[in-house]
Formats: structure tokens, C-alpha cells, sequence
């Protein structure tokens, strides 16, 4: 049986199709299982232009060159395939270095014009059972 091993841009291997990651997340985050701001997964993150000089490592440049436009932290996780509590980490660091920026979703308000409207709910659950 062979091993297929991936490299990474430097050269060094960073996945084994057989065991997976070779760099447990634990290790990308350097053991922090807290990000120092709070990210939503529906959280949009976007690069600001601006080269961080203290998140250096090819799990940040990964995460850069995904955020060219808006993106989720759901996609951006994703695409790294890292957990998303480390994904949050990573993200945390590069908007507190002013690498990226980030916006939360917008609230949902409680108002009489947000109400779900039970008789269109109704209507698409028929619908999913006819073509079920």
C-alpha cells in the first residue's frame, strides 16, 4: 500500500490520505481554544490589504488568500478543514493584527414585519411532499 502524501507550498508534508492531518489543530492555534473576539459562524471576514507582521505561517496565508472578498467563517473552516473553534482563533489573530476586518450578521428583529408567515411555511412543506 502506498502512502499519497500532499505538500505544501514550502515543500513539507502537511496531509496523509491514510492518517489525515499531520499537524493536530491544537498545534495551529498554539493551544488557544479562545478567540480574542467573538465570530459567528455566519460572521463575513475580508482582507484589509495589509501584511500582518506578527501572524506569519502557512495557515494564516491560507486563510488570507481565502478572504479576498466577503466570506463566512463557515466557508473559511471548511476550505482549511480545521475545526471551527480554531478557525475562529486564526481569524481572531489576523483582524487583531489588521489583516483582515470583520462584520457580524445583522439582528433579526422582533418586529411585527420579521414574523414567519405560517401559511407560506405551509406551502413549501406541501410542495417538498409532492416532489418527495
Amino acid at each position: 500500500m502506498t502512502v499519497r502524501r500532499r505538500r505544501r507550498q514550502g515543500g513539507e508534508p502537511w496531509y496523509d490520505d491514510a492518517a489525515g492531518r499531520l499537524v493536530r489543530p491544537y498545534t495551529v492555534s498554539n493551544g488557544r481554544t479562545r478567540p480574542t473576539a467573538h465570530f459567528d459562524l455566519l460572521t463575513m471576514v475580508m482582507a484589509t490589504g495589509r501584511r500582518p507582521v506578527s501572524c506569519q505561517g502557512p495557515d494564516y496565508a491560507q486563510v488570507l488568500r481565502l478572504c479576498g472578498g466577503p466570506v463566512s467563517v463557515a466557508e473559511i473552516a471548511a476550505h482549511i478543514r480545521l475545526p471551527a473553534v480554531v478557525t475562529k482563533v486564526l481569524l481572531a489573530d489576523l483582524v487583531d493584527c489588521g489583516a483582515l476586518t470583520a462584520r457580524a450578521p445583522a439582528a433579526v428583529s422582533a418586529g411585527p414585519a420579521s414574523r414567519t408567515d405560517r401559511a407560506l411555511l405551509e406551502a413549501v412543506l406541501n410542495g417538498l411532499r409532492k416532489r418527495l
